[in-house]
């Protein structure tokens, strides 16, 4: 057995300071998601991880794309009826998790989900590659299935069943807008005395900055 104990190495590309945060952390998340981009070390920059819990509070993740961003939020895509989408049905309660370690920066965010309007559903799907919104009308999320061959069968009906014209936006397709309560912005530093700062909103709903230990 390997020895991952020992796999470690200095944090020190970086320094964060608070005179250098910006005050709306929807700014201070354009600036590190462009700097991401622009860095060319991830193949998929926009990747979140997102964390709900189910009935019996046990937690679930999984790596989604975010789609779009604005001073309300964060959005992501999903079925409707995946087991993220149910959890959610219940608890609406929801973490997002960027992680950009070549740069030695994490962004948590921590908030609440809400649906998105069928309009806001339809501008994004159909600006979907028609694969995609084959495989959106193909597959049932999170539901079991016995072999690869049936799904890509699945897709294959599909794709004959709309050969021709738009393909419909499926009722049960659509987005959530992530509404945060709490943003954290976590840069890593030396000897793990790493640098976070946490934007919370005050009782005027106006955002505030603390520095929280690491």
């Amino acid at each position: 057995m390997s020895d991952i104990a020992n796999i470690r190495r200095q944090y020190g590309a970086d320094e964060l300071h608070l005179k250098d945060l910006d005050a709306d952390p929807m700014t201070q998340f354009k600036l590190w998601l462009g700097q991401a981009i622009e860095s060319n070390l991830f193949t998929d920059p926009t990747a979140m991880n997102v964390a709900t819990v189910d009935e019996d509070g046990m937690p679930s993740q999984r790596i989604v794309l975010l789609k779009n961003y604005d001073e309300t939020g964060f959005t992501f895509y999903t079925n409707l009826k995946s087991n993220k989408a149910m959890q959610l049905a219940n608890n609406n309660k929801i973490s997002l998790h960027f992680g950009w370690l070549s740069l030695e920066r994490q962004v948590i965010i921590r908030g609440e989900a809400q649906k998105l309007s069928m309009a806001e559903n339809a501008q994004y799907f159909f600006s979907r590659p028609r694969d995609s919104q084959l495989a959106a009308w193909a597959s049932h999320q999170s539901k079991s299935i016995a072999t690869r061959k049936l799904l890509e069968q699945a897709f294959t009906q599909m794709k004959n069943k709309f050969s021709s014209g738009d393909i419909p936006m499926p009722d049960f397709w659509g987005g959530y807008k992530v509404k945060p309560v709490s943003i954290e912005f976590w840069q890593g530093r030396t000897n793990r005395l790493h640098d976070r700062f946490v934007y919370r909103r005050n009782t005027e709903g106006h955002w505030q900055i603390e520095r929280v230990q690491p």
